[in-house]
């Protein structure tokens, strides 16, 4: 088998979750704070993206990262051009770790019109996908936000979603639509409903073999998702954690069967620049643990 197909089977077959290490130019700061570096620390951008990659790489090269918990990792672009321990990022996660790598695609939101954000236009996406695929990446993940229970502007994202999904797919790899459900929206589950209605709809269509990924915000509903798990042009469909808390966000993961996690800041929450190796290592394995176990159900 290829690599692409070693990969996709790994992701249909294993039990696992998706470390969500993205965290693009405007999010950045914010996770490095929690890590405990301030904006001191860095003068510009450049700074800033290699101490960022830095943590990044402490915590894929840590013992406890590895293909058997993890299935894939998301990477940022910039995360992509650099390399780990010698070898391009894409690689070291193969090659090393057998987790599967995945790139944020969107140049994030635009501004919110009718209760949504949309996505950016990306006008260089067909060379970054190629770049993609030349770096051995997997799939794609590219994120817009729902705020209200807005049919029609619901219906708008999803659309947009797939159009950009179906081309990732003719370039090769397998995108992962995001069309997040904020968890502040006042009738979430309203709006849960909507876009299941959409997401269905889409899925519908897709000719046979077009896999996607769906990534989706923990819903008020158990299991609303499930008819989204079990579509044939589904290959996986994960939960982001939204702003819920770590053990709040397992909690309500581990009630929707055959969705797993791909958590960012949930994976990440407590970990330091200023512990020690044995520290860091021990405490990333715990909430590793956590995420994968509840994951599994």
């Amino acid at each position: 088998m290829s690599n692409f197909e070693q990969q996709q089977e790994k992701i249909r077959s294993q039990d696992g979750f998706i470390a969500a290490l993205d965290q693009s130019g405007g999010s950045t700061p914010k996770a490095l704070g929690l890590y405990g570096v301030s904006e001191d620390a860095y003068s510009n951008d450049e700074e800033m993206f290699s101490m960022v990659h830095a943590m990044r790489s402490r915590i894929v090269t840590s013992p406890s990262f590895g293909g058997n918990r993890i299935l894939c990792a998301i990477l940022f672009e910039n995360t992509m051009d650099r390399e780990i321990e010698g070898k391009s990022s894409a690689a070291y996660l193969w090659e090393e770790k057998n987790v599967v790598p995945i790139l944020k695609v969107d140049k994030g939101l635009a501004d919110e019109e009718n209760g949504v954000q949309i996505m950016k236009p990306m006008p260089e996406l067909a060379n970054l996908l190629e770049r993609a695929k030349a770096a051995g990446i997997f799939g794609t993940k590219m994120r817009s936000v729902i705020k209200q229970a807005n049919a029609d502007a619901i219906a708008t994202v999803v659309k947009q979603q797939f159009e950009v999904g179906m081309q990732i797919v003719d370039a090769g790899l397998v995108p992962i639509i995001e069309p997040e459900v904020d968890i502040h929206c006042p009738d979430k589950a309203a709006a849960e409903d909507m876009l299941k209605a959409q997401i269905m709809t889409h899925l519908d269509q897709l000719p046979e073999g077009k896999l996607v990924m769906l990534k989706l915000t923990l819903p008020e509903k158990n299991n609303l998702y499930q008819d989204c798990v079990n579509h044939p042009n589904v290959l996986k469909v994960v939960a982001l954690s939204g702003g819920y808390p770590r053990e709040e966000a397992n909690d309500r993961l581990s009630r929707q069967n055959g969705m797993i996690a791909s958590f960012s800041r949930a994976l990440t929450e407590g970990l330091s620049a200023q512990q020690s190796d044995d520290e860091f290592n021990a405490m990333l394995d715990s909430f590793i643990e956590a995420i994968y176990q509840a994951s599994k159900t």
